[in-house]
């Protein structure tokens, strides 16, 4: 059976007074079945977002989104949560359920402001809006990863969308064209040594140093398989602080173990980690994979060294 796999951004805004804006999906606004303006999550409450497109970053995936479902006009911030979940659009679905990993971005209104009490601004799109204490939304039906954010008790799954009204939609992969998400870690020791990994020869980017990490496994959160991750290709354990990073790469001409050109689009989370006991880092994956070292180095020692991008950003942030 062929995994099932998505990638979704949402935004996070708040009215300064503890409330939290959320849109209710509806059904399709016309006559016909499977209307394209449909939500998969009709009559459930949600953060406003939707499914990232091939080679979109998931930052402007959220500003499309608010501007057609709920025709707000945002600015991004930086990235809050990344959290996946397996859902299944019908329980007697053969293809089995569906891994999504959901970014969640601050945001604020740029724009016509929603009323306290939940009215859309003027031309407002197909969900309708209202603003939400916790305490509030603990009594509306609200989608899984939207209660989790809020810190309420998550419900069980919607059982499926109404008939005629199609699930949330996938980037339709084939075997030349790829959407994967993947967790990074911008590791450092007590002493403010960094961890980089070597990529293996074969792989796009071989001879780089890249930060710990990759694509995770379905059914596994992200930062589950960034822990897994530096423990295969370094050997360290470490533990997370925060989330600092979102990334975006779109490679159409990818190179890989695979032999022919890919078009390639990665979303990348990436974490602050530590690492309280360092040890001499030994790669433990299988043979064959794409980490072919790992060393520490000193913040000096990061000048002129060949990194890849994403290890170039974070190692950036990290000196402000």
């Amino acid at each position: 059976m062929q995994e099932r796999r998505r990638i979704a951004a949402y935004g996070w805004c708040t009215d300064g007074a503890g409330r939290v804006l959320l849109v209710r999906g509806r059904p399709a606004a016309g006559d016909t079945p499977g209307d394209p303006v449909s939500d998969p999550a009709a009559g459930f409450w949600r953060l406003p977002g939707g499914a990232v497109r091939h080679a979109e970053h998931p930052a402007d995936t959220v500003v499309r989104e608010c501007a057609g479902q709920p025709g707000l006009a945002v600015a991004v911030a930086g990235i809050r949560a990344a959290v996946a979940d397996l859902t299944a659009a019908d329980p007697a679905d053969p293809a089995g359920p569906v891994h999504t990993d959901r970014l969640v971005f601050d945001v604020t209104i740029t724009g016509d402001r929603p009323a306290a009490g939940g009215a859309p601004p003027a031309g407002a799109g197909n969900g309708e809006l209202a603003w939400c204490t916790p305490q509030e939304a603990v009594t509306l039906p609200l989608v899984p990863f939207t209660a989790e954010l809020l810190g309420l008790p998550v419900p069980p799954p919607p059982a499926g969308p109404p008939p005629g009204v199609p699930v949330e939609p996938m980037v339709v992969e084939s075997a030349d064209r790829r959407q994967r998400f993947a967790a990074y870690g911008l590791v450092t020791d007590p002493d403010g040594r960094v961890l980089l990994t070597l990529i293996a020869p074969g792989y796009p980017g071989a001879g780089l140093w890249h930060l710990p990490g990759g694509g995770t496994d379905h059914g596994e959160q992200p930062v589950d398989g960034l822990l897994r991750e530096l423990v295969e290709e370094s050997g360290q354990l470490g533990r997370v602080d925060r989330l600092i990073l979102a990334d975006n790469l779109h490679n159409p001409g990818a190179v890989g173990p695979e032999g022919r050109p890919l078009d390639w689009h990665g979303v990348r989370v990436i974490y602050r980690v530590l690492v309280d006991e360092p040890t001499g880092p030994v790669v433990t994956e299988q043979a064959g994979g794409s980490t072919a070292g790992a060393a520490w180095f000193t913040y000096s020692q990061l000048s002129g060294l060949a990194m890849t991008d994403v290890a170039v950003l974070a190692t950036r942030w990290m000196i402000g």
